[in-house]
């Protein structure tokens, strides 16, 4: 078997793309998958690091491609720590990462996408949002006063929100396909933490001195509301994936584990778009060797 259908066989049962029927629950938060220890992981996870930057180096040399990676989860399943640990080994210089935090007054006079639109990647280039365009179908579901008081919408569009929000879905599958026609790969993450790993993570953020800076009030209050996010996420995964703009539904309750899975998973996505470095013509071949011919007479 070769790395790549290895590497296919051990992200196949987090990856989805769009069936329709996907269902949250088919999904673990503690499956550790088949690793047999940390230190497999470890060695694992540093291939799958040394082999993203060979293809970084291969997407910046054809300069056709982006990729967009999008990052989703609850609060404390570990997005700031997994971008670090799989983006260790790329060039910084051909990487930016965006994270959304509320949107200011400046960006409530647009329409929901755009900022996030201005700061899509260039060809060549990878970028990263931690939390994105989807928080639209997922906070402002759960939270409609956000959509009703605070966004300045007409009356006709948050008459029916049932309706807004399925529009929404059907705005950002349309906008994802836009993407990929015009050489923006995007791939999408749900890290999945259990609400018992969370609730462990947040008493160690109180209870940790140089951890109480994580820490925020509101993210407690938000677990009250569980049950409606798992449901959001699953209607939005389900309306939402494509073969080619795929889905990762990752456990994410142990990290060592969760990285690994990301890891492989943009790796194997970098590899399906068949990256190569660009064949040169045979004129500036020949400059190249009489470049070559001239530095080794050289005395």
């Amino acid at each position: 078997m070769s790395r790549r259908e290895r590497i296919e066989k051990f992200i196949a049962p987090y990856r989805v793309v769009g069936e329709g029927r996907f269902r949250l629950k088919s999904i673990d938060p503690a499956d550790i998958g088949p690793l047999t220890g940390k230190e497999q992981a470890k060695d694992l996870l540093e291939e799958g690091i040394e082999k993203l930057a060979e293809m970084q180096e291969k997407l910046y040399a054809q300069n056709k491609w982006a990729v967009l990676l999008i990052f989703q989860a609850m609060d404390a399943a570990g997005k700031d720590s997994t971008i670090k640990h799989v983006m260790s080994g790329v060039n910084t210089q051909g990487v930016e990462v965006h994270a959304f935090k509320r949107p200011t007054s400046a960006e409530l006079d647009h329409d929901f996408m755009w900022r996030h639109l201005r700061v899509l990647p260039p060809r060549g280039r990878i970028g990263i949002f931690n939390r994105s365009y989807y928080e639209e179908v997922l906070v402002c579901r759960i939270h409609p006063e956000i959509v009703t008081k605070i966004q300045r919408l007409p009356a006709k569009t948050t008459r029916n929100l049932d309706k807004l929000f399925a529009d929404r879905l059907k705005d950002i599958a349309n906008f994802e396909a836009y993407c990929d026609r015009n050489g923006i790969r995007i791939v999408k993450f749900f890290l999945h933490v259990s609400k018992a790993e969370q609730k462990k993570r947040f008493l160690a953020r109180i209870d940790t001195p140089s951890k109480n800076w994580k820490f925020e009030e509101g993210d407690v209050k938000e677990r009250g509301h569980w049950d409606e996010y798992m449901a959001a996420y699953q209607d939005t995964i389900r309306h939402t994936a494509t073969d080619d703009c795929p889905w990762y539904v990752v456990p994410a309750d142990d990290k060592k584990n969760m990285r690994l899975i990301v890891s492989a998973a943009v790796l194997h996505e970098m590899q399906g778009m068949k990256l190569k470095y660009p064949e040169l013509p045979a004129e500036q071949k020949a400059r190249l060797a009489a470049a070559r011919e001239f530095l080794a007479a050289e005395k």
